[in-house]
């Protein structure tokens, strides 16, 4: 089942994350930003984060008053989470089965939000009629995903030299299956929330600079550290170093780098990020 493998995904390159959450809070603040000017999280609101990774919306929920719960397929995650919002809960389970209310006993949720969580769904319409079951009347959703993978560099920029080398290439995944680009088609996202039962379904593009800048260098180790933790990057130094051994492995990272400073711009790793930001409501 789709679900089972993204939790092993999720569960084996968690450290990654975890390792380079710095890096990733920075590159996508803007998407961050947007969620939150949207969702309002303000004090005596009860938020549901879906996916929610190492707690970048519960830490900013909670600095808003808002009480906070997180649920994410990886105990890694999830751990990171609690550690960096104590006053959390932080749940592990599959959000499109598991009943919320009973896991996270308290009134029904205010606010459900995602950044970049909700993509991974086996049945992504299963799930989010799952999460308004477990929404208040009225309450509001609010959350990113990718547009298609074609408009985001970041899945491809230096990445794309280490997946040319893996035998075999990895094989794009078919127009809508669990992954990053899941909802790449806004008409199809919009059935689904309003098969789900969402009303009042809003699909807004939203384009941002992922700006590997932040910390005053010029990103290229930022972005190979984060190429190397997730995903391709993992899968690659596991098949490759033993094949091509340490040194050539190091070559390779050069090729990456190579190409990384081929796309600065005025110096900083720059490129730009396009996603959905998608609103709705549980109806009265």
């Amino acid at each position: 089942m789709a679900n089972e493998s993204m939790r092993r995904n999720w569960t084996d390159g968690a450290a990654g994350w975890v390792a380079n959450q710095a890096v990733f809070d920075a590159v996508f603040a803007p998407v961050t930003a947007a969620i939150l000017d949207a969702a309002d999280l303000a004090a005596g609101r009860r938020v549901l984060d879906v996916g929610c990774g190492t707690g970048t919306l519960l830490a900013a929920g909670t600095a808003a008053g808002a009480e906070v719960v997180g649920v994410d397929i990886s105990e890694g995650m999830a751990a990171a989470a609690r550690e960096r919002v104590p006053g959390a809960a932080v749940l592990v389970a599959d959000a499109q089965t598991a009943d919320l209310r009973e896991a996270a006993p308290g009134a029904a949720f205010d606010r459900v939000v995602s950044r970049f969580g909700v993509m991974f769904f086996e049945d992504p319409e299963a799930a989010f009629a799952n999460l308004r079951r477990a929404a208040a009347p009225g309450a509001r959703l609010v959350f990113a995903c990718w547009r298609s993978l074609a408009e985001n560099p970041m899945f491809s920029l230096g990445s794309q030299v280490l997946a040319d080398r893996l035998d075999p290439r990895p094989e794009p995944s078919a127009p809508g299956a669990p992954g990053p680009d899941a909802f790449a088609d806004a008409d199809r996202l919009r059935g689904l929330l309003g098969g789900a039962g969402w009303t009042g379904v809003r699909i807004d593009p939203l384009d941002f600079t992922c700006d590997y800048g932040f910390d005053g260098t010029d990103g290229v180790e930022e972005r190979l550290a984060q190429i190397r933790a997730v995903g391709v990057g993992r899968l690659a130094e596991e098949q490759l170093v033993p094949r091509i051994g340490a040194d050539g492995w190091e070559a390779l990272l050069d090729e990456v780098r190579a190409e990384l400073r081929g796309s600065l711009v005025d110096g900083v790793l720059r490129f730009p990020g396009a996603v959905w930001l998608a609103t709705a409501a549980n109806p009265a």
